[in-house]
């Protein structure tokens, strides 16, 4: 059989995805319609109950992917291969091996629960913030509409954001790497380790050592070297604190801090991480610096870093004072009457810098990319996509 060639225009993912493919390997088994119903609602669960902590702490699709590549595999070993008809549709419950496609759509199952349900966030400040009522009803539909909505979108924009070969997404490659480690036989040399050897030396180690922040000694969590020294000045307290403040100086030795804003850091090229820095490092440690200390909008009533709404006092803003109880709409007269509503200088930059993200993020795409768009995504494929793209989908008559 003549070697397939490599032919991805991106390094990283020549070195790490494979152009083979086994078209007889099982695919939409009973395995994985079990493990990955099961793992989807775990997720959901797990992950909506624990974002409202200050520091989230969110349990990704590779937690499932090293869970239930023992238990796929015990399935296989254990379940009858005899096959059960439903109507006119039979499966088998034990097909044969546990394959790499199982696993991978098992994640992709995952993946559907782990990121959480956007909408909850509308449901959860309407109960707490304003003290009201939601139909479980309505909440159900509200979630449910903006979910399918964003599946839309993606379908949408899939020739352009998935097709292309040079749309890749660093934080799977992770995973695939992971996939190939676990599913791959390897050959180990002497005095080496395998792939799989090395990833469950370093889980181990890591599970062991999260025992220390999360348990035995919270504090290494966020460390604020300028607090310790100068405990009874605000300013110190303002520019040192990890928490409330601008965190110069403060490390953390836990690994949920690391990456509990932007991720995983090991998943992203070096170019992605030094321009978050780049503007990190402007709108924080320059820009709000300067607008907080001259004292632009009245900031040094507010707290340096807040996410909290205040009035022009410097109290909290009585939000429910200036909504109408029976239509829960704005009410001019009490808002006029009470005054507007002030942010921290932090929390405004960011609002600032979210809506001008949006718009830069447009803006960019039709000046450096339009002709990709004109072209309708006609652009060059790789390999894989034209073997992903060979395959029937959903969206293609069979």
């Amino acid at each position: 059989m003549e070697e397939e060639v490599n032919d991805h225009p991106i390094e990283e993912v020549r070195n790490t995805v494979p152009v083979t493919d086994d078209p007889s390997e099982p695919c939409l088994t009973f395995r994985v319609w079990v493990l990955g119903l099961s793992s989807c609602v775990f997720l959901a669960f797990v992950n909506e109950f624990f974002m409202y902590r200050t520091t989230q702490l969110s349990i990704g699709t590779v937690v499932v992917q090293i869970i239930t590549l023992p238990i796929g595999r015990l399935m296989a070993s254990t379940l009858p291969a005899r096959r059960l008809r439903v109507g006119g549709w039979s499966f088998s419950l034990n097909p044969g091996p546990f394959s790499l496609k199982e696993h991978c759509l098992i994640i992709i199952f995952a993946g559907a629960g782990a990121s959480g349900v956007y909408a909850m966030n509308i449901i959860a400040i309407v109960k707490v913030f304003y003290k009201r009522q939601i139909s479980p009803y309505a909440a159900m539909l509200l979630a449910q509409t903006t979910q399918l909505l964003g599946y839309g979108w993606a379908g949408l924009f899939r020739k352009y954001l998935v097709d292309s070969a040079y749309m890749w997404w660093p934080s799977n490659l992770v995973q695939v790497t992971l996939f190939r480690a676990m599913h791959e036989e390897e050959k180990r040399n002497k005095g080496q380790l395998t792939r799989l050897q090395f990833f469950i030396m370093v889980m181990t180690c890591s599970f062991a050592y999260y025992i220390v922040p999360s348990y035995l000694f919270p504090a290494i969590s966020t460390i604020s070297v300028l607090c310790w020294l100068y405990r009874d000045s605000v300013t110190a307290q303002q520019i040192g604190s990890g928490a409330s403040g601008l965190g110069v100086g403060s490390f953390g030795l836990d690994w949920n801090t690391v990456v509990g804003f932007l991720g995983n850091p090991l998943a992203s090229p070096a170019f992605a991480i030094f321009n978050v820095m780049a503007g990190f490092a402007l709108s924080t440690y320059v820009a709000v610096p300067i607008l907080y200390w001259t004292d632009t909008y009245n900031a040094k009533r507010f707290p340096l870093v807040s996410s909290h709404v205040f009035n022009a006092a410097g109290g909290r803003y009585d939000t429910a004072r200036i909504l109408d109880p029976a239509t829960f709409t704005l009410n001019l007269r009490e808002y006029d009457a009470y005054g507007r509503i002030n942010l921290s200088i932090l929390f405004a930059i960011n609002y600032g810098i979210g809506f001008a993200g949006l718009m830069s993020t447009l803006s960019h795409v039709a000046l450096y990319h339009g002709t990709f768009g004109a072209c309708g995504g006609r652009q060059r494929r790789s390999r894989r996509t034209a073997a992903a793209r060979s395959a029937k989908t959903c969206t293609r008559e069979s």
